[in-house]
């Protein structure tokens, strides 16, 4: 774990955000596999430290554009569980109206721009509004997470490219779990390393422990700085990994090396964080309790919600559609 000035105020804000996002995935798979919740869902558990890690680093009015597995960015920049939850349930009041699912959560309002369930789809979205930012010249950044299959992508290398040419204000986040779906990513990358990529567009590539969210935060932090002051890009890889299979389909097959698995689980990152505060002198059993305790009052208030509001209507099927 890398030094760190944070207060103890601001990690154990950190580790209640990663708890509520880890807390909320366990609920959504059972709420999943229990028929309440409709679609797929795709955990993030596991990965909890690299939303926190960066998004602490940035400000309410800073964008950032998420992937197919993507609730634990939403929790991290702030968004409300109970539209969130409504949302996976498919009523009218969740951030889509029900319409979006799980995959394409949305708040402008805090600068989420948006899940999306294409494969490095939204690494374009964000890049332009990486150039907006630019344009709107108030030192606004805009943050693309991604996995490491979408680095193999077309889009990932254009916007790169452009936002390297241009200076973009961008942060690139690589979040690593080494699976593309059930792919290993050894298989699919001629470079040990996605960061290894930023060289050829000269711009910094860093890699970082994707597990240790004061890391994470460290490098977002240097990355922010330097987007916010014009140096332009950084591309950032989080080495982690997915506790979960790709979806939380009963039955699927899972190619992963069961003793690679259980190597991954000795890392959690919510220990992590919990035994520095333990350490400190800044968390102890109550503490944790309480957290917990508020956490678990929050989901139960946002499935009450979820469940009390109504499904959407058929003749609403086309509002706000955009184009068909």
């Amino acid at each position: 774990m890398l030094s760190t000035n944070i207060s103890p105020d601001v990690q154990r804000e950190m580790l209640r955000q990663m708890l509520t996002i880890r807390r909320f995935e366990e609920r959504a798979s059972a709420d999943y596999l229990a028929g309440k919740i409709y679609g797929v869902v795709h955990c993030y558990i596991g990965e909890e430290a690299v939303a926190v890690g960066v998004c602490t680093a940035l400000e309410r009015t800073d964008r950032i554009i998420s992937t197919h597995r993507g609730h634990g960015h939403c929790i991290a920049k702030g968004a409300d569980l109970n539209r969130m939850m409504a949302e996976l349930y498919g009523r009218q009041t969740g951030y889509c109206k029900g319409k979006g699912g799980s995959m394409h959560i949305a708040d402008f309002g805090i600068g989420m721009l948006g899940a999306n369930g294409i494969v490095a789809g939204g690494i374009s979205i964000i890049t332009g509004a990486g150039l907006a930012a630019q344009m709107e010249g108030k030192g606004g950044v805009a943050v693309s997470f991604f996995g490491d299959g979408a680095s193999n992508a077309g889009p990932f290398h254009e916007c790169l490219n452009i936002a390297a040419t241009w200076k973009l204000p961008m942060i690139y986040v690589c979040e690593n779990n080494m699976y593309a779906a059930q792919t290993a990513a050894a298989k699919t990358h001629a470079l040990p390393d996605v960061a290894g990529r930023a060289a050829g567009y000269g711009i910094p590539g860093v890699v970082v422990d994707g597990n240790d969210v004061i890391a994470v935060h460290q490098a977002a932090n240097a990355a922010v700085d330097r987007a916010r002051s014009g140096g332009g890009p950084t591309l950032i890889e989080c080495k982690t990994y997915r506790w979960r299979g790709h979806t939380e389909r009963r039955g699927q097959p899972d190619p992963r090396d069961p003793a690679e698995r259980e190597t991954w689980l000795s890392k959690d990152p919510i220990a992590l964080i919990e035994r520095q505060l333990r350490e400190q002198s800044e968390l102890d059993d109550v503490g944790l309790q309480t957290i917990e305790g508020e956490i678990k009052a929050a989901l139960e208030k946002a499935v009450a919600f979820a469940e009390a509001s109504p499904f959407p209507l058929p003749e609403q099927a086309t509002d706000e559609l955009f184009a068909a």
